[in-house]
């Protein structure tokens, strides 16, 4: 799976245990049958990771896991810190593998400013995916 995937994975799955845990109903695409389990009624939509059936608030997502954190991340503005919270590698080589997924075409040797677009791409990405991402975090 691509790094933006697993980025969405972790925090769109989040929502489904965010949801367990309040007894809200999670998006279809954080839903996973296990084996054995029966399956969906026939007339419930179909949704996938990149389409949930429902906006995925994301700033809540994080704002939770950053406030259980053992250590400060600000996931609002460092994609390192965003990347640590939801346990993916956040190592350079990873970023570097992130922006050329996200077609970053500045130089990846000035790693501040590929960072800085890093997290806008991926804010913007995850809007665009079913997201619900303050306006702020995609400029």
């Amino acid at each position: 799976m691509s790094i933006f995937g697993n980025i969405m994975s972790a925090i769109f799955g989040h929502s489904s245990s965010a949801a367990a845990a309040t007894g809200a109903p999670a998006p279809a695409a954080a839903q996973q049958a296990s084996p054995g389990a029966p399956a969906a009624p026939a007339s419930a939509p179909a949704a996938t990771a990149e389409s949930p059936s429902s906006p995925v608030d994301v700033a809540a997502i994080m704002d939770n896991l950053a406030g259980r954190a053992s250590q400060q991340l600000n996931w609002r503005t460092s994609i390192v810190d965003l990347m640590k919270l939801i346990n993916l590698d956040s190592s350079l080589a990873a970023r570097k593998e992130l922006a050329q997924e996200l077609h970053y075409t500045g130089d990846m040797n000035d790693s501040a400013s590929m960072n800085i677009w890093l997290h806008k791409q991926v804010m913007t990405k995850l809007a665009e995916n079913g997201g619900n991402v303050p306006a702020d975090l995609r400029r």
